[in-house]
């Protein structure tokens, strides 16, 4: 998986903190969800991406 694609910063969006690419999700914000149970299939059936 390319992460380094996947995973981008803009200092004009939400104060520069890395974001999935194309949303508006944190980074820290998915971690959170992890950390918390929230599962791979969970996070994605919620939040879908499309590439």
């Amino acid at each position: 998986m390319d992460l380094d694609k996947r995973i981008t910063t803009n200092p004009a969006s939400l104060t520069g903190k890395p974001v999935i690419t194309g949303t508006r999700l944190s980074v820290q914000y998915i971690l959170g969800l992890l950390a918390n149970g929230a599962t791979y299939q969970e996070i994605l059936a919620e939040y879908p991406l499309y590439y």
